[in-house]
Parts: C-alpha cells; structure tokens; sequence
C-alpha cells in the first residue's frame, strides 16, 4: 500500500524531482573527481557548475516540500520522519558540493600511482548514495519493497570503507616521498569522498526504520 494516495498526485512529483536532483549530483561528483584525477579542470568546472545548480535546486524543492506538507495538512503522523529523510538526503548534495568546491580551491596533488585509488574510492561511495535513491522513491509508491533496496546501500558503503582505509595505508606507509603535510591533505580528500556513502548509510537507516513502521 503506498502512503501517498490520489489527493497528494502533487506532493509525488515534487519528491521525485528533488530525489532526480539527488541523484544527477551524485553521478557528476563521480565524474568530476575523475575529471580531476585526470587532471582535466575544465571539465571539473562544468561538473561543479552542475552540481551548484542541481544543490540549488535540491534545496528549492526541499522547502516547497515541507512547506506543503503543513500547509495541506499531507501525512501528519509521518510528517516528521519525512521531512528528516528529506533533510538527510539534502546532505548529500550538500556534502557534494562543498567537497568539490574545496578540492578545486586546494587543488590536492594526487601522485599518478593513487589515481585509481581514488577514483574506485569515489565510484563505491557514489555508488551507495544512488542506490538510497529506488529505495528512498520505493517508501513512498511501495514500502514494502523499501528494506531489501537498502542492500546494496550497505555493501558499498562498507566497500568505500575498505577503499579508504586501504587508500590512507598506502599514502601513509608507501608514498616515502611525500611529506606529512601532502599525506595530511590527501587523507583530508579520502574523508571528503568517503563522507559521501557515510551519509548514504545514515539516511539509509532511517528509511529503514520508517519502511519498518509504515508496514507493521
């Protein structure tokens, strides 16, 4: 049983377009770090352009969301837990962009030989936030298919896991000729892009926790 029902046609839509722009910013983080790995800025800038805009977006949309939820009195008794989910998935992006601005203004000097470290780094937490994307769409049209979409959630974001510890290994106790300072910054970039499945993992376990509810 969905939870929306016809009066609420409206309030779908919107959803789903603030989860397109989620998603679309997430698919441009992964390719603007590689982009940056290759060492190709401008098409690094054109991504960030994007992602300024889908953030704006996503935002806009966020607050018509909720707004219209109190206004028109929609799902009182699940308003709260909606509008958190909302928020957490606006973390995304919002993490998204701030990552990618900071990368681009501190302009981090990758050694060639991490290139495919960080770019296997970026695709699994990439990955992680786009497949919240079906289950967090799935709560609101089929709830109880909601829990196992969640799965591969929790595979990549344990992947991205891995994949960091073993990228800051390798900065920390191969790269002998960079100095702490350059180790420091590369470490501070692997947080940066890890962050992006961490947050796809906290928001994953509220959508749990709500399918869970919405279903009992």
């Amino acid at each position: 049983m969905a939870v929306f029902t016809r009066t609420t046609k409206k309030l779908i839509l919107r959803i789903d377009e603030f989860f397109d722009n989620i998603e679309l910013g997430v698919l441009v983080f992964r390719e603007g770090i590689k982009s940056y790995v290759d060492k190709d800025f401008e098409a690094y800038n054109r991504h960030l352009q994007k992602v300024d805009t889908l953030e704006g977006n996503a935002d806009k949309l966020q607050a018509t969301i909720e707004n219209e939820m109190i206004t028109h009195s929609i799902l009182p008794q699940y308003r709260a837990e909606v509008s958190n989910l909302i928020d957490r998935m606006d973390e995304i992006i919002d993490n998204v962009k701030r990552s990618m601005h900071e990368i681009i203004t501190e302009m981090p000097e990758i050694p060639p030989e991490l290139n495919k470290d960080f770019i296997t780094l970026a695709e699994a937490s990439a990955n992680a936030a786009e497949e919240l994307i079906p289950a967090a769409r799935a709560y609101f049209k089929a709830p109880y298919t909601c829990r196992e979409k969640l799965l591969k959630v929790y595979y990549f974001e344990s992947e991205a896991d891995k994949l960091s510890l073993n990228t800051m290994r390798r900065i920390f106790q191969e790269k002998n000729g960079l100095d702490l300072a350059h180790k420091a910054h590369l470490r501070y970039i692997v947080h940066h892009i890890e962050n992006i499945s961490d947050l796809a993992q906290r928001a994953a376990d509220l959508l749990s926790a709500m399918a869970i509810k919405i279903v009992m």
